[in-house]
């Protein structure tokens, strides 16, 4: 059972799901959306708020800029695709507090949340500031 329960934290000290990220982003939480695709997929749909870095192109040069004090959530399409995976090792190597959000922009979208971009679908629940 010991075992098990390690598991089960350890997975969750790392994955979340987009129910999760949508609470962050909507209760002012210390978290970024980052989608590690190529720039087209990102300008075409990405999560409101989204920060693009291809996984191929995470340098100390290319993250110099971010806080290393807030939460990255890497994410990419979807199951089909692991740019999230290794946008996350790439990001974690690089000193950043990091979780992989699981099923990406599809499962995103799947619950019913709203999206940017040029092929971004506005309708569905949307991230709001209450500042």
């Amino acid at each position: 059972m010991e075992t098990q329960i390690k598991h089960y934290e350890n997975k969750l000290a790392f994955e979340m799901d987009p129910s999760d990220l949508f609470d962050a982003l909507n209760n002012g939480e210390k978290v970024i959306a980052l989608d590690a695709r190529k720039a087209f997929g990102y300008e075409a749909e990405h999560i409101p708020g989204a920060i693009n870095i291809p996984h191929r192109e995470m340098t100390i040069e290319s993250t110099k800029h971010l806080d290393k004090e807030i939460l990255y959530v890497t994410y990419c399409d979807g199951i089909g695709c692991n740019a999230s995976t290794k946008g996350a090792l790439n990001m974690t190597r690089l000193g950043f507090k990091v979780k992989e959000l699981m099923g990406g922009i599809e499962w995103w979208k799947f619950d019913g949340y709203a999206t940017e971009g040029t092929n971004g679908k506005q309708v569905g629940l949307k991230i709001e500031c209450a500042c």
